[in-house]
């Protein structure tokens, strides 16, 4: 009986209360194969075409670029200087074969005298600097003469870049010596010191304080203060001294005290 009565209750069960359709998986669902669709039509937008708006052919985009470029054209053009101010300090020698005398020289020199710089005329001053220069600028003056305004407006914020570093470049000379001279300076060119466009008389006098060890940057001297802080030079010169042996700025020593 029992067993019997056991079978009617399965049997009413297999009959009142039928078994729930299994779940579905993601996605195959009318519901879910909506979703994937949306999903992937959004994608789609951002990688064909939303996507742009935060690219480089972004209004905003090319704005700021237009905005700061000239800003890290002059950045660069104050790095580089540095770099090459830090190099001819700090290593090599005046005995060196053509680059002792030619490069290496003028830098020992300055350090005895500084004033020495405000004494040549303009060619010497700038003159190797605009030779270096000089290329470029033609290559920018050939696009602007052969290209279309649209390519132009495509290039303009790079123009800007390359125009502002090449500028700031080729007066990097003029501009230290300016900031050796204390008689005679235009009234333009002190407010640009004083507004630190360009070095500052006053902040160039940081370098000139034996060894000659900070402050290399002489464009904009914009760079030193943070490149100080960060002890950039001092740790570039561990790596160089570690992996040649060299001790930094030991000519520029020993010449200054043979010239003493």
């Amino acid at each position: 009986m029992a067993s019997g009565g056991g079978g009617g209750e399965e049997g009413g069960g297999e009959r009142g209360c039928p078994e729930p359709d299994e779940p579905s998986e993601p996605g195959r669902g009318p519901e879910g194969e909506a979703t994937t669709a949306a999903a992937t039509a959004a994608a789609a937008a951002v990688v064909n075409g939303g996507g742009r708006r935060w690219g480089a052919q972004h209004a905003g985009a090319r704005e700021l670029a237009q905005l700061y470029s000239p800003v890290a054209g002059a950045l660069i053009a104050d790095f580089l200087s540095g770099l090459v101010h830090w190099g001819a300090d700090t290593w090599g020698s005046v005995e060196l074969p053509v680059v002792g005398k030619a490069f290496i020289r003028p830098f020992r020199e300055h350090h005895i005298d500084p004033t020495a710089i405000t004494r040549h005329d303009f060619v010497e001053t700038n003159g190797d600097n605009c030779l270096v220069t000089l290329l470029p600028l033609m290559n920018m003056a050939y696009k602007f003469g052969t290209l279309s305004p649209d390519e132009l407006y495509q290039l303009y914020p790079w123009e800007c870049f390359v125009f502002c570093l090449i500028i700031f470049g080729t007066f990097t000379n003029q501009i230290h010596k300016w900031s050796h001279t204390y008689v005679g300076l235009p009234q333009w060119v002190t407010f640009l010191q004083d507004w630190h466009i360009i070095l500052p008389r006053k902040h160039h006098r940081i370098h000139h304080v034996s060894p000659h060890e900070t402050y290399f940057c002489i464009t904009t001297g914009w760079l030193n203060y943070p490149l100080e802080k960060i002890g950039f030079w001092r740790r570039l010169e561990d790596i160089i001294q570690g992996l040649t042996g060299e001790k930094p700025r030991a000519d520029d020593m020993k010449w200054a005290q043979k010239i003493k």
